[in-house]
């Protein structure tokens, strides 16, 4: 791994977020990477509303501010996070292209972070008073400015957007800015989908897919994949398949970081921990209900895979065609062929196979006891009435010839099967170096507890 913290040698990078409980963790992972410079935040609707959104980063910079104060060792961590570092903070979109708005307030709170507004008033921020947030620059351009600014004023193929939301405000950057997009773009790390596991916001759905499925059209799917404005090869999908297997344990949290932590029955007491501590274990007192409530006493990573990911795969302008060819050891990526459902009464954002002609799909003819012994393997368990995490095999529904070309229907269009086919797939991420690693690495970098 990169030790130096020379911003010559660290991948520029714009995390487009919309902070919610493991944004955060994200966040704080990607401020304390030494191989990343954090350019830009693009906050987004999602988890929460944006303004509750643009709140928790405020929330977060005022805690680490707080934490330096009685652990001034712990800011070399943090490299991202310097006195002379300074982040742009901008508002992206405040909903979907099109369709309804939703959100996930049902898992983050109203405030995203579980209601962390309400229990702890010493986590109150003055958004009209930017001078109590050194390191952050509140810029009055929109979020698809900022990124126009960002990929403009940086080497061509090293920008790094990572997407921990729904796709909205980054197709936004396309259809306003989609040549320096095209032409500048090194990787797009985006986490989101499901694609052979359930969804985790229906059941075919994951949450960042289903808030805005057209933005993920536009991105992944358009009707010319040859003008796409961001190449597939320089696009890589970590979907659910991937990341619900890397979890944070709570009963590890409450051995390694905070000896106190239980629940909101006991909340946390400032007094006994550091800021930084006080705070995660502040939002985690109530995700740690919420799972409880689905049988897991841990948290999945989603996002912060993703980061990882990003700090540890820099893009790499020589190399075009075969994503798995740019991969560190340790990491590995199969093309994926897809059609997004928009408009589904049940199925709005779900990632649709023809698993009648995928390779990397799971096989309708093949022995399931042994697909559903190797989800099993890798932890997927199901829950419920469901006899199997394997996956039933998709069909695509036939459309009626009066409604193919129909640009209203969200039903698959005349000829989008064929031309997708045509095409190398989406890049899609399926080998990490593995949960401990990350369980490990997170630890060390954004509490200073090293694991042994």
């Amino acid at each position: 791994m990169a030790s130096t913290t020379d911003s010559k040698n660290r991948i520029p990078v714009i995390i487009d977020t919309d902070p919610g409980v493991d944004d955060i963790l994200a966040i704080l992972l990607a401020l304390a990477s030494p191989e990343i410079d954090v350019k830009a935040i693009i906050i987004t609707f999602g988890n929460t509303d944006l303004e509750a959104a643009h709140l928790n980063i405020l929330r977060l910079s005022q805690v680490l501010s707080r934490h330096f104060q009685v652990d001034s060792d712990s800011s070399t961590r943090f490299f991202n996070f310097t006195r002379d570092k300074k982040i742009i903070l901008a508002k992206g979109a405040d909903r979907p292209l099109e369709g309804d708005l939703h959100s996930a307030q049902y898992f983050h709170g109203r405030d995203g972070l579980g209601g962390i507004s309400e229990r702890y008033k010493e986590f109150d921020v003055f958004p009209n008073n930017p001078e109590l947030y050194p390191n952050l620059i509140f810029s009055e351009k929109s979020g698809v400015e900022v990124a126009h600014d960002v990929l403009s004023s940086e080497p061509e193929r090293t920008v790094t957007y990572i997407v921990l939301g729904p796709l909205t405000t980054l197709a936004q950057v396309a259809r306003a800015h989609g040549d320096l997009l095209r032409n500048r773009i090194g990787r797009v790390a985006c986490m989101g989908g499901a694609l052979d596991v359930p969804g985790n916001t229906s059941p075919v759905a994951e949450f960042n897919f289903f808030a805005d499925p057209y933005a993920v059209h536009e991105i992944l799917t358009p009707a010319n994949p040859a003008a796409a404005a961001i190449p597939l090869d320089r696009f890589m999908l970590i979907s659910l398949d991937i990341t619900t297997p890397h979890e944070l344990p709570f009963p590890f949290y409450a051995k390694h970081i905070d000896t106190h932590f239980t629940d909101t029955k006991n909340p946390s007491i400032t007094s006994l921990k550091t800021p930084l501590v006080h705070f995660t274990s502040a939002f985690l007192e109530r995700t740690r209900e919420v799972m409880l409530s689905f049988g897991k006493d841990a948290m999945e990573l989603h996002d912060i895979v993703a980061v990882w990911f990003a700090t540890q795969n820099p893009p790499s302008a020589s190399q075009e065609g075969d994503v798995a060819h740019s991969l560190r050891e340790g990491w590995a990526a199969v093309p994926r062929h897809f059609q997004v459902e928009r408009v589904g009464e049940i199925t709005r954002g779900m990632l649709v196979v023809d698993r009648r002609d995928d390779e990397g799909a799971y096989d309708p003819g093949a022995n399931r006891a042994a697909v559903q012994a190797e989800l099993t393997k890798h932890s997927f368990h199901s829950s419920g009435i469901m006899e199997s995490n394997a996956v039933p095999a998709q069909v695509e529904v036939e459309v009626p010839p009066s409604m193919q070309n129909s640009p209203n229907t969200g039903a698959p269009q005349k000829g989008d099967t064929a031309q997708l086919k045509q095409t190398p797939g989406i890049p899609v991420l399926v080998k990490t170096p593995g949960p401990e690693a990350l369980l490990k690495l997170m630890t060390e970098r954004v509490w200073g507890v090293s694991i042994p």
